[in-house]
């Protein structure tokens, strides 16, 4: 398959997964509005700090090595060993989620069971529900590895529907269940996306005539099952190598990805209610991270890891592979850029107008306004990160990715302490300062690589970090128009004066987004080729 091919089939991925996660997230948050009406802070706080950490830390310890390593390099391999080190995550879940639980049990404050009841349940559903997910490994990086579009993003985003609308019903109906609800819910979940899976597969399998099944590497279900032969080994050792080594850095990147709550849920620096503020508001900020940045990280990384070979020079690599590489890279910097900054700009001045219709008082009242307009810069950095992270991992040689972790090592000390620190000096918003410092180092470190990577090629693709004076002028005249309206207008002046407030910056953003538009012309180019060749191939499928 050419790079221009491998290109079109990643921004396929992309755009499809983005449209439908725009559409089933809009559905949940709806669904989590409604539900806050009916929580206190402190149960949020147990719930999508303590227990979703127990449950995202077992998770990605368990697969996310995994996942790297066998989506890195080609489709063209033996895929009964690929598989059978992916049924490995499961055994590996089951140890992490035992020795978390017990440590969650018993190392961790139990909070009063007047307050929050069930606690102890919590912590062994939730922990199951790692396991459960696991299930599913095989069949998520067959999909992915095979670009099935639209499958990941169906399957999570009804998951996460009905987990919320069964939240909303049992928080309506059964409010005395308290931590039985939010456990019931997460184990539904994962027993729902599991089961897509399976199902998808069970019929793609089941029809031979298909042209996707056609170029599956396996022919009935139970070729998906772990086999042993004697004439081959269980797995392909340089995966399991790569598996190793991306073991080490998910670890330590977990830290910095989850650091805050780790911080929060070892040292006790907030109260369970500062907690549920902080994670809703985290939450909400990384709304737009998880609806667009993470489809067109997870679409392209595949695109760089198929199309760059790892342990080559770009000057020893065909040189159409590379120079794709280096404008796709170069279009999506441009675009995380331009995305970040629109968020950080508009959201300064529209951060507590959302949160008062997202959670009324109970978020716009207290410091959740200072939270999410730092957020809104965070974002920034996200966005770039994403991008810059996807390339560099896709990139790497094993030596490159072992040298890496050191310095993940360091970053995550530090990060922790920079935390631990900010976190008394100024409060919860100190996490967003540490999670901002641990971000600019991320991307000097990838950014360097990307310089060095194509220092002795013609390729620049870093020109995408830079933007025209007159868009850059375009968005300090947008910033400094939206904060003088929301002094004026926003937002104890009552609903028309807020509709005018709103009205002034999506006047400001119009004429943003034209400016870009003529602008950048180059990215607009881009984008246009590839959604053109995404719809075009929609159509053929």
């Amino acid at each position: 398959m050419s790079p221009r091919e491998v290109l079109g089939q990643a921004a396929r991925l992309a755009s499809s997964g983005l449209l439908l996660q725009v559409l089933f997230r809009l559905i949940t948050f709806v669904l989590n509005a409604f539900i806050l009406r009916f929580l206190s802070k402190e149960i949020v706080g147990i719930v999508n700090v303590r227990l979703t950490l127990l449950y995202s830390t077992t998770i990605f310890l368990a697969r996310e090595a995994f996942r790297r390593a066998c989506l890195s390099g080609s489709t063209q391999r033996d895929w009964s060993q690929t598989l059978n080190l992916l049924w490995l995550t499961v055994p590996l879940g089951v140890f992490w989620s035992v020795f978390l639980g017990w440590a969650w049990l018993q190392l961790l404050a139990v909070p009063d069971p007047d307050v929050i009841p069930h606690y102890g349940t919590g912590v062994v559903l939730f922990g199951f529900s790692a396991v459960v997910e696991l299930l599913g490994e095989p069949f998520w990086v067959l999909a992915q590895a095979h670009m099935f579009v639209k499958l990941k993003v169906i399957a999570e985003s009804l998951s996460v529907i009905l987990k919320s609308v069964l939240t909303a019903f049992l928080v309506v109906c059964l409010p005395h269940w308290g931590l039985y609800i939010f456990s019931l819910a997460q184990l539904f979940y994962t027993a729902v996306l599991v089961l897509c899976y399976v199902i998808y597969f069970t019929k793609l399998l089941g029809s031979p005539e298909s042209a996707k099944q056609q170029v599956l590497p396996v022919s009935r279900m139970t070729d998906l099952l772990p086999t042993i032969t004697r004439s081959r080994a269980f797995v392909n050792w340089e995966e399991a190598k790569l598996t190793w080594s991306f073991f080490k850095q998910s670890f330590l990147k977990q830290i910095l990805t989850e650091g805050e709550r780790y911080v929060m849920t070892f040292l006790n620096v907030l109260n369970f209610g500062d907690q549920g503020v902080y994670d809703i508001v985290n939450n909400l900020g990384s709304l737009v991270a998880r609806l667009i940045f993470q489809p067109i990280e997870e679409s392209f990384y595949i695109f760089f890891a198929k199309v760059l070979e790892r342990e080559k020079d770009a000057t020893l690599q065909k040189q159409e592979d590379v120079a794709v590489a280096a404008a796709v890279l170069e279009s999506l910097l441009k675009l995380a850029l331009l995305t970040g900054l629109t968020i950080s700009v508009f959201g300064f001045a529209y951060s507590q107008l959302a949160l008062d219709i997202y959670g009324g008082a109970m978020l716009s009242s207290g410091s959740g306004p200072v939270l999410l307009r730092a957020y809104c810069l965070y974002v920034l950095l996200l966005a770039i990160n994403g991008v810059t992270e996807c390339f560099t991992f896709a990139a790497m040689s094993k030596e490159e990715v072992d040298r890496y972790n050191f310095t993940m090592l360091g970053l995550s000390s530090s990060f922790l302490l920079l935390s631990y620190l900010l976190t008394h000096w100024c409060g919860s918003v100190g996490f967003i300062l540490a999670n901002c410092f641990n971000m600019g180092i991320r991307i000097t470190q990838s950014l360097c690589f990307i310089h060095r990577y194509y220092r002795k090629s013609p390729h620049k693709p870093l020109a995408g970090l830079f933007l025209s004076p007159v868009l850059l002028g375009a968005f300090a005249l947008s910033g400094g128009i939206t904060a003088v309206s929301e002094v004026f207008l926003c937002c104890e002046r009552g609903w028309p004066a807020m509709l005018v407030h709103v009205a002034v910056g999506a006047l400001c953003l119009g004429v943003t987004l034209g400016t870009a538009f003529l602008t950048e012309t180059k990215l607009i180019h881009f984008l246009r080729t590839q959604l053109g060749v995404s719809r075009l191939t929609d159509k053929t499928t």
